[in-house]
Parts: structure tokens; sequence; C-alpha cells
């Protein structure tokens, strides 16, 4: 079963940004204007199978990613909170700490926060 179109264009942002190409730079490999690209990202526009399978060539990505149906579907669910630059940047400074007790901390910190939040 595919992905609604809104759904699939979060994918295609969410590998976009994973692999720091801008929308300039995805719209030249697909040979479409950026603003389609956009149009993509934002599920105003249908994107065909063929121009899917253009996609994911261009973002090193089996064009299974962008439906769902199978477990890695959950797990590209799972990381589309990533849509904002500010989550990516989190999650990249998250990465980079080596001690599993700064890890731990960090996260119990931010559920305390997020807990407040409700």
């Amino acid at each position: 079963m595919p992905a609604s179109r809104t759904s699939r264009g979060k994918r295609i942002r969410l590998r976009r940004v994973e692999q720091k190409i801008s929308q300039a730079e995805l719209a030249d490999k697909l040979g479409v204007s950026f603003q389609q690209v956009q149009k993509y990202e934002k599920g105003a526009n249908r994107v065909g199978a063929a121009r899917l399978q253009q996609i994911a060539t261009a973002l090193d990505v089996p064009v299974t990613f962008f439906y769902d149906g199978d477990n890695t579907a959950r797990e590209v669910e799972s990381l589309l909170f990533l849509e904002s630059a500010f989550s990516l940047r989190l999650l990249r400074a998250y990465s980079k700490i080596k001690d599993q007790a700064v890890q731990r901390q960090l996260v119990s910190l931010m559920e305390s926060i997020a807990a407040n939040e409700d």
C-alpha cells in the first residue's frame, strides 16, 4: 500500500536533509526546478513511479524507502521528526556524546522537560 503524498514528501525531505543535499541540488539531479522539489516534499504534487525511482537513486535509497508495508516503514516514521533542522542538529549533537551515562542523563532531562509540557 503506497504512502500518502504528504508522508512520501516528508520521507523525501528527510533523506535529502540527511544527505545534506539542497532542494536545488536535488532538482538539478532530477532535471526539474527546485520549486518542483518543494511541491514533492509538501505533497502538493504527485510523484510518479519513474520520478520516485529517480529520487531514490539520487538520494541513495531503495524506492521502498518511500512506501509503507514493511518493518523499515515504522523506522522511517519514527525518524520523521527530523523534518526540522533543529531536530536534526539535536540528534547529531547527541550522537557525538560517547559517555553513556551522560547520554542517559540527557534523555532523563529531556523526558522531564517534556513531562512538564503536558
